[in-house]
């Protein structure tokens, strides 16, 4: 992994976008990189970042329109070789099992909790580092 992670946040909701970047700050952990956010709102755009690689994490939010974050998540997973860990933002804690079935290597519940996400993505960097390694 280079010196700066990349961090792609997809949702259609600018506020919900703004809220990834705050919970995460420059960086989730000390022992991980420093995050750059690219900020998608649709489909169309996650996939061309995609397309062009250097993705570490995708958080995707699951209550976007029209494009849900767990379609996304899954079509990701289908269509992209070696697709980034993904962290599923949820609306309810009892669509964990949509988590699941987006394949999503973690989700964390809507309203962000700061904490609980910056835990949550410097594990996905970590260990997208070490599959690097």
């Amino acid at each position: 992994m280079q010196p700066t992670a990349t961090v792609l946040v997809y949702s259609d909701n600018a506020s919900t976008r703004e809220q990834v970047r705050l919970a995460a700050g420059r960086r989730p952990a000390t022992d991980v990189p420093e995050v750059e956010f690219i900020e998608c709102a649709t489909l169309p755009a996650v996939l061309e970042h995609l397309d062009g690689g250097g993705i570490d994490v995708c958080v995707l939010d699951g209550e976007a329109k029209p494009a849900g974050g767990m379609g996304v998540g899954r079509q990701i997973k289908d269509e992209i070789f070696q697709a980034p860990p993904v962290l599923l933002l949820m609306g309810r804690p009892q669509d964990a099992w949509l988590a699941t079935w987006s394949r999503a290597e973690a989700a964390v519940t809507l309203p962000i909790e700061p904490v609980e996400f910056a835990d949550a993505l410097a594990a996905l960097l970590r260990s997208r580092r070490s599959v690097g390694a």
